[in-house]
C-alpha cells in the first residue's frame, strides 16, 4: 500500500472514531427514554409501571417483615384493562413471574396481584371489587389499579 494510502487512512480514522462515539450517544439517550417511559413502582422496585399509568404518590403502603415483605401500590392512567392485562401478561414472565390466575403472579415465594378498582374506591378508599381484565372503564376516564405484593 503506498503512502499517500496511509496519510488518507490516518485522516479517516479520527472522523470514524467520532462517527462511532455519536452513534453511541444517540444509542444510549434512545435507551434512557425509553427506560424513563416505562419506569417502576417506587415500593417494588422490580415491578414496571405500564406507559400511560403513573404511580398514585403516598397512596401505598409498606411493611417489612421477617416472613417477607407486603407491599400495596396504585397507579392511575387513561389505558383499557385490555392492555393492563396484556402488558403485564406479557412482561411480569420475562422478570421470572408466572401466571396462578387472572392477573395474580407467583415468584420466589411471593405472590403478586394487580385488580381494578371501581372508580368509586379510587376516591374514598372504599373496598374495591374485583373486575374481569377485559370489561372497558365504565366512564372510558381514567383506571385506577392496585398492586399487592405479599408472602404465598
Amino acid at each position: 500500500m503506498p503512502i499517500a494510502a496511509f496519510r488518507r487512512l490516518s485522516l479517516l480514522l479520527p472522523a470514524l472514531y467520532l462517527l462511532a462515539l455519536c452513534l453511541l450517544a444517540l444509542c444510549l439517550l434512545a435507551l434512557s427514554a425509553s427506560a424513563e417511559e416505562t419506569g417502576f413502582i417506587a415500593e417494588i422496585d422490580d415491578l414496571p409501571l405500564m406507559p400511560g399509568l403513573a404511580e398514585v404518590e403516598g397512596a401505598g403502603v409498606v411493611f417489612d417483615k421477617p416472613s417477607g415483605r407486603i407491599v400495596e401500590a396504585y397507579a392511575r392512567g387513561a389505558v383499557t384493562r385490555e392492555a393492563v392485562a396484556s402488558f403485564y401478561r406479557d412482561t411480569l414472565p420475562q422478570l421470572g413471574w408466572s401466571e396462578t390466575a387472572g392477573l395474580t403472579f407467583a415468584r420466589e415465594g411471593e405472590s403478586l396481584a394487580i385488580e381494578f378498582l371501581p372508580e368509586e374506591s379510587s376516591h374514598d378508599g372504599s373496598s374495591p371489587g374485583q373486575s374481569s381484565p377485559t370489561e372497558s372503564s365504565p366512564d372510558g376516564g381514567p383506571l385506577t389499579l392496585r398492586f399487592t405484593l405479599k408472602p404465598e
